[in-house]
């Protein structure tokens, strides 16, 4: 018996840029990376479409999160 698969998430990358910033931990320089991101049912109905913004070390290569200062 198969597993259906309601939903899926496709994401695309659009483009690529250096962030000013550096890394924390090894203090190499970041990658800001764009993606398309859709969230489709049954493979074929897409839901919702977002464009998010990823931060990556390319030394590292560690994902870097972003938090907002209070």
């Amino acid at each position: 018996m198969g597993v259906l698969q309601v939903f899926d998430l496709q994401e695309k990358v659009i483009g690529k840029r250096g962030a000013a910033s550096a890394c924390p931990y090894c203090a190499g320089p970041v990658m800001a990376w764009d993606f398309d991101a859709n969230l489709v049912v049954f493979c074929c109905i897409p839901i919702s479409h977002k464009t998010k913004r990823k931060f990556y070390c390319t030394i590292c290569s560690r994902r870097l999160v972003v938090v907002p200062v209070s």
